[in-house]
């Protein structure tokens, strides 16, 4: 995956208790699942003192996107738990040997339980935990799990899907266009669901897809934003992190979703709603277990509408009330298991039917999504 240009990182430190640190560079993220989980063990005792939690984050934390959203459940454990928690956060961190490097130094200082934000964060985090056993881990979109090593993942196909009703409803061109980031089953899955949720309004619609090969890259987005508006797209989406796409809407007179985090604040007149994680009930549950002692290792969490980690928020004053009364009722079945996003029959661009009719997708399946539904139009390039 490329490397972000912003080559500096800073960390922060929350707690008036926490300590001084260092701080590395650079980018990476993402997805997915597979491998057998690890039984669960129980991590040892907690140290005297506040708990020294820390979190790495892929881009800089700004005030929208990826990033920022987790900061902002690490804000809310603060917020919870006190002097009884010591938080803190390395910013712009790259994979590979740096992310090893700064997963180093924070164990250096004390910290016993440190939060991934990344894919790309999980081979690092799967070799300290095995040198670490006294270190609780906890990797967010990954599929490693180990003694003292957790998953935690968020079902963001499903507020997508609710995008797509909106922009079902709202394009005028019948062309929805889609920023995506890297082509791993994460994002394929939320390509899809936003494509499906647009056809159960209108069957023809069709989403375009431009690749920028990269989680944070604003001019890479403001440029692949503009080629799908100049190709006809007049409702956008993405699976990057900054708000460069929802601004290029705005300055083209279209409409788009935030994403990751709200981006109200940001679009303009093109914010239609956002599309959010909000982790900090995961990581509020995590750290609790930590302080309690009943922090156990193995296991993989993927929580979604229903537990109130993902939704569709902001929802703009041009929507018309049907509208939003439909993406209400949708919500609600999501919430009391009614209704899956992904129930067959679905067909993909080659007319192939890869979930029967009335078949509900598990995990191992969403986890291995490598295709286009019908109605996509672009090419899935190889994945690095």
């Amino acid at each position: 995956m490329p490397t972000d240009p912003r080559k500096r990182a800073f960390l922060r430190i929350a707690a008036a208790s926490a300590l001084g640190a260092t701080a590395l560079a650079g980018c990476g993220r993402k997805d997915e699942a597979g491998a057998p989980a690890a039984a669960p063990v129980a991590a040892p005792p907690a140290a005297a003192g506040p708990l020294k939690a820390a979190w790495i984050y892929v881009g800089p934390v700004g005030n929208a996107g990826w990033s920022f959203a987790h900061d902002q459940g690490r804000l809310a454990v603060q917020a919870a738990f006190g002097d009884r928690v010591a938080t803190s956060f390395v910013e712009s961190v790259p994979e590979g040997a740096d992310t090893e490097r700064v997963l180093r130094d924070l164990i250096g200082q004390g910290h016993t339980l440190i939060f991934g934000t990344s894919f790309g964060f999980m081979e690092a985090m799967v070799k300290l935990a095995q040198e670490h056993p006294q270190v609780r881990f906890e990797h967010a979109t990954g599929y490693k799990t180990a003694p003292n090593l957790n998953v935690y993942d968020s079902r963001f196909y499903q507020d997508t899907y609710l995008a797509g009703i909106i922009a079902g409803h709202m394009t005028q061109s019948g062309t929805l266009g889609y920023v995506g980031s890297v082509p791993i089953p994460e994002v394929l899955r939320n390509i899809n669901a936003f494509t499906l949720g647009a056809q159960s309004v209108k069957p023809q619609i069709r989403t375009r897809v431009v690749w920028i090969n990269s989680w944070y890259d604003p001019p890479k987005e403001t440029e692949a934003a503009q080629s799908l508006i100049n190709a006809g797209a007049d409702v956008l989406l993405q699976n990057t992190d900054s708000p460069a796409v929802i601004q290029a809407a705005d300055k083209a007179g279209k409409l788009a979703f935030g994403w990751d985090s709200d981006m109200s604040a940001h679009g303009g007149a093109a914010h239609l709603a956002s599309c959010i994680a909000d982790w900090s009930h995961y990581y509020k549950k995590a750290v609790q277990a930590a302080l309690d002692g009943s922090w156990k290792g193995g296991q993989v969490t993927r929580w979604g509408v229903p537990e109130g980690q993902n939704d569709l928020i902001k929802l703009s004053e041009k929507i018309p009330a049907e509208v939003r009364a439909q993406v209400e009722a949708i919500k609600a079945k999501m919430k009391d298991g009614s209704f899956d996003v992904f129930t067959g029959p679905v067909v993909d661009v080659a007319g192939k039917e890869r979930l029967a009719a009335g078949q509900r997708a598990d995990d191992a399946w969403m986890g291995a999504i490598d295709f286009f539904v019908k109605g996509v139009e672009g090419q899935i390039p190889a994945s690095k």
